[in-house]
């Protein structure tokens, strides 16, 4: 802070201005980066592809993580850069649309959240750069094929490894022991197809039965749900991408209705009912998201930014619903848990 009692000494007029604009000078120097304005420097565009609906509480913390991270860096909306914002409600049709919405727009770089869209978005250019977010493996999914060095024009965080498939089996075993039957719920137009070789092979090492649950609609998925409950010992298991909202709630409360363990990638959707989840914090992948968006705004070339897996996994359990199920947690699986809800 400038202290103005600088300025009223013995000094002479020219000692003193030439001791404020020192003081100025040096202030400016040490303000933040993101602070400076970049008035010379043209606007910029990002176009922002989320999966979901706009009054999803998890959509809207996605994109407001991925806003307030890239103003950090210095990039405001309105001042130096303009975000085209699009949102898939969970509809293939609409992520189609949205895509060659965003691509036509001409960005410089457009973030990509799902493995559906970031395919979608990558099925319409090879040239603009592509941040995608929470893709599950992406080089069994075809997004890129050199993980440390990217070849093409897509790079990005991706939030599951393939492997997770059998610790969601051994959860589920762990916390409820009588379970012999596991429904693998998935939408076939979205799933990551990827999962389903490691989660079978460690059902067969654990004697457990899976059985696909594919669903197009809300009115299927209760019907698959209610008939793969007439039979005893079952279990839910939700393949990634996680299920929409209105999805979510009707597998919660069916899973309750018939006493079926539930378990999930993502703990947004424990915090809605679900048993538990097992996975990467969603919202942290937005935060990397914006470091690399920031990164190819500033000149960064693809092939400099390697895909970013998670270094970080947490178990989340609902204690509500363990007990709604009619389950007792041991102590010890309380133990292993990082976020216990009640």
């Amino acid at each position: 802070m400038l202290s103005w009692g600088l300025l009223d000494g013995a000094l002479g007029d020219h000692m003193r201005r030439r001791e404020f604009i020192a003081l100025i000078g040096s202030a400016v120097a040490s303000w933040p980066q993101g602070a400076r304005a970049q008035s010379n420097e043209p606007m910029r565009r990002v176009g922002i592809l989320l999966r979901g609906e706009t009054s999803e509480g998890m959509v809207q913390a996605q994109e407001r993580v991925l806003r307030e991270e890239l103003a950090k860096r210095g990039w405001i909306a309105g001042s130096n850069v303009r975000f085209d914002v699009r949102y898939s409600a969970d509809s293939p049709d609409l992520i189609r649309a949205n895509a060659d919405e965003l691509v036509g727009l001409g960005p410089d770089v457009i973030a990509a959240s799902s493995y559906p869209g970031a395919r979608a978005v990558l099925q319409r250019t090879r040239t603009i750069p592509v941040v995608f977010i929470n893709v599950g493996d992406p080089v069994a999914g075809g997004l890129v094929q050199n993980i440390p060095q990217p070849e093409g024009n897509a790079t990005g965080i991706t939030s599951l490894f393939r492997s997770l498939g059998s610790k969601w089996l051994e959860l589920l075993k762990e916390a409820a022991p009588s379970t012999a039957r596991v429904a693998l719920v998935f939408a076939p137009e979205k799933v990551n197809e990827q999962y389903f070789a490691v989660i079978n092979a460690a059902a067969e090492t654990m004697a457990l039965k899976t059985i696909r649950m594919p669903y197009g609609d809300v009115a299927e998925l209760e019907r698959a749900i209610d008939a793969f409950a007439a039979e005893p010992n079952g279990a839910l298991l939700m393949v990634p991408p996680p299920p929409s909202a209105a999805e979510t709630e009707l597998i919660n409360r069916l899973a309750v209705k018939h006493k079926l363990p539930t378990v999930y990638s993502s703990p947004y959707h424990v915090a809605k009912g679900g048993m538990m989840s097992y996975g990467s914090p969603l919202v942290e992948s937005y935060r990397l998201a914006a470091a690399y968006v920031d990164r190819l705004l500033r000149g960064a070339k693809i092939s400099e930014l390697p895909v970013h897996f998670p270094t970080k996994v947490e178990l989340t359990i609902n204690l509500k619903t363990f007990k709604a199920i009619g389950l007792t947690p041991a102590g010890t699986f309380l133990m292993l848990a990082d976020q216990v809800l009640e």
